[in-house]
C-alpha cells in the first residue's frame, strides 16, 4: 500500500509468534511490550485455538520505528488489518491498553473479520472527550500537567518514562524496575511516546463503538487510573451486549500481575461461558 494511507504508510510484515490449532485468536500487546506479554495466554489456549501474537510496529522483533518525530495510531491499525487478511479467517481479538484500543478500532472498521473482543483497560480516550466525562478527563490532566509528558525533546526517554509508567502504576514504579527492564522499555521509548501523544489527541466518541457487533468483554483493574476505569464504563454502556468486569486488586498491568485471573476470564469469554464470569458495575 502506498501514500493513500496515513503518513505514506507502506505495507510491512509484522513479526509474530504462532501456536496451536483451531479458531483464530490474535492477542495485541500494550505499548512498550511485545508479543511475549501474551505467551501464558497462548499456552493456555493452544490446545483449542490457533493463537497469533504479533509485535506491533517498532516493537519486539520488528525493526525500530524509523521516524522519531511522527507516528499516528492509524498506522498500527493498518498493519494489523493487513495481518488479519494474511491470516485468512475471522479472529477473536484480545488486547491490553494500547493493544485494546487497536482491537476495538479493528472491530469497528472490520466487523466481518472479528469474532469476539476481550480487552483490558483499552486506551480509547476519545470516549472521555465525547462524553465530556469530567472525572476521566481530570485524571488524564494529571498526566498532561507534567511538563515532560508532551515534551517532544524528552519524549520516550528516562524522565518521560518515569512520568508515563508512574501515571499508570503509581509513584516510584519506574525507579523500582531493574536496570535491565528499564533499558528494554527505553529501546522502544520513542515509539511509545508517539503512541501516547497520538492517543491523547484521539477523539473517537463512544457512539462510534456502538456499531461493534462482536461479543465483547471489557476488563479493567480495580486499582487502574480513574481515566481507564471511566473508559471501560463508557464503552460498556455504548457497545451492545458488552460485559464489563473489574479484576479485584489489579491495576493497569493486571494481564501480567494477575495473569492467571485475567487469562481465565478471557478463556471463558472465548468459550462463550459468560455465566461463570463475574460482572462488575
Amino acid at each position: 500500500m502506498g501514500s493513500g494511507h496515513p503518513g505514506g504508510y507502506k505495507s510491512v510484515v509484522l513479526h509474530r509468534e504462532e501456536t496451536g490449532r483451531g479458531p483464530l485468536v490474535v492477542a495485541l500487546h500494550s505499548g512498550g511490550m511485545s508479543a511475549r506479554q501474551w505467551r501464558r495466554l497462548a499456552e493456555q489456549l493452544a490446545p483449542s485455538y490457533r493463537v497469533v501474537l504479533p509485535d506491533l510496529l517498532g516493537s519486539g522483533a520488528n525493526p525500530p520505528w524509523p521516524d522519531p518525530d511522527a507516528f499516528d495510531v492509524r498506522l498500527d491499525v493498518v498493519a494489523l488489518g493487513e495481518l488479519l487478511e494474511v491470516l485468512g479467517e475471522p479472529a477473536h481479538l484480545v488486547g491490553h491498553s494500547y493493544g485494546g484500543f487497536l482491537a476495538l478500532t479493528l472491530a469497528r472498521q472490520r466487523p466481518a473479520g472479528v469474532r469476539s473482543l476481550a480487552v483490558y483497560d483499552p486506551t480509547a480516550f476519545g470516549v472521555l472527550h465525547g462524553a465530556e466525562d469530567a472525572e476521566g478527563l481530570a485524571d488524564l490532566e494529571r498526566a498532561r500537567k507534567q511538563p515532560v509528558f508532551l515534551d517532544d525533546a524528552r519524549g520516550g526517554g528516562d524522565e518521560w518514562y518515569e512520568a508515563f509508567v508512574d501515571y499508570w502504576n503509581g509513584p516510584g514504579t519506574w525507579r523500582a524496575l531493574t536496570a535491565a527492564a528499564r533499558a528494554q522499555y527505553l529501546r522502544t521509548g520513542r515509539k511509545v511516546y508517539l503512541e501516547a501523544r497520538s492517543l491523547l489527541s484521539e477523539r473517537t466518541p463512544a457512539a462510534a463503538y456502538a456499531t461493534i457487533t462482536a461479543p465483547t468483554l471489557l476488563l479493567g483493574g480495580e486499582r487502574s487510573p480513574v481515566a481507564a476505569r471511566r473508559v471501560v464504563a463508557l464503552l460498556a454502556a455504548a457497545i451492545p451486549g458488552a460485559r464489563s468486569q473489574l479484576v479485584s486488586g489489579a491495576g493497569h498491568m493486571g494481564p501480567i500481575s494477575q495473569a492467571e485471573e485475567v487469562n481465565r476470564r478471557i478463556a471463558q469469554h472465548l468459550a462463550g461461558d459468560p455465566a461463570r464470569a463475574r460482572r462488575a458495575d
